[in-house]
């Protein structure tokens, strides 16, 4: 039987949490529950869940200041906090799971479900390590954790040549020549590089402006990258296009 933890300073935030276990995975037991950083602290180290569900604001501190005093991370862990933009790009770069508030039925499933499947998995430290890389500002050389059916990838941003979209999945091709396709759409990840230089030439593609050779304004207009490969320019985004290219 899989263990759970829940950290909120919430009683009836707490108590939904319970419930919603309780009618969706009645495999799971909820082991302990706690308002507090120090709580909080206290009883992961006493219970050693599988699953901690934690929010961000707390008594005394933030579940933050929780991560950075349970070491190792031997527990998936779940976010559930209300919308906070800095804190949720640095979670998306690390393909950490998160349920923002007020919650959904089926977002909170969706969440445990993926934790269930991983739980035998050891990349919980890596993913929170990437985390407060990205919140915290701690490191100029910035990675991203690409999580596909089977593997989790932590990949340096400027090694991305370009992502392409099919519909709800995006590829990601890189300068080593190898590519990697996940199960979400170019718009998310369009959202977290786009203070890394990369630029959306079409609907279809994001591109690093890092790794472009040539720009062809024939037949409608393409970019050349430095591995040859043809992106297109749709006649929409070409103007705006050219202003970000004249001011390089």
């Amino acid at each position: 039987m899989a263990t759970v933890v829940i950290i909120e300073d919430e009683q009836q935030l707490r108590e939904l949490n319970r419930n919603l276990i309780s009618d969706n995975f009645p495999s799971i037991e909820v082991v302990g529950e706690a308002d507090s950083v120090e709580s909080g602290i206290e009883i992961i180290q006493k219970t050693k869940p599988d699953i901690v569900l934690l929010d961000i604001e707390l008594k005394g501190g933030t579940g933050f200041n929780i991560l950075q005093n349970v070491k190792p991370y031997n527990f998936k862990l779940i976010f559930v906090t209300a919308y906070n933009h800095l804190a949720i790009k640095a979670i998306k770069f690390s393909a950490i799971d998160y349920i923002l508030k007020p919650i959904n039925e089926f977002e909170f499933t969706n969440a445990i479900e993926n934790a269930l499947q991983s739980i035998q998995s050891n990349e919980m430290e890596m993913q929170v390590n990437n985390f407060f890389d990205h919140y915290e500002k701690q490191t100029q050389s910035k990675k991203i954790v690409l999580r596909t059916s089977d593997s989790m990838h932590i990949i340096d941003v400027s090694d991305i040549l370009y992502c392409q979209s099919d519909n709800s999945y995006t590829t990601f091709y890189l300068a080593d020549g190898t590519h990697i396709l996940v199960s979400k759409p170019l718009k998310e990840y369009n959202d977290l590089l786009e203070g890394f230089n990369f630029i959306r030439p079409h609907q279809s593609y994001l591109v690093n402006l890092n790794s472009i050779k040539k720009v062809d304004k024939t037949d409608g207009g393409f970019i050349i990258l430095n591995n040859n490969t043809e992106i297109p320019i749709s006649t929409r985004r070409k103007q705006s296009l050219m202003q970000v290219f004249d001011k390089l």
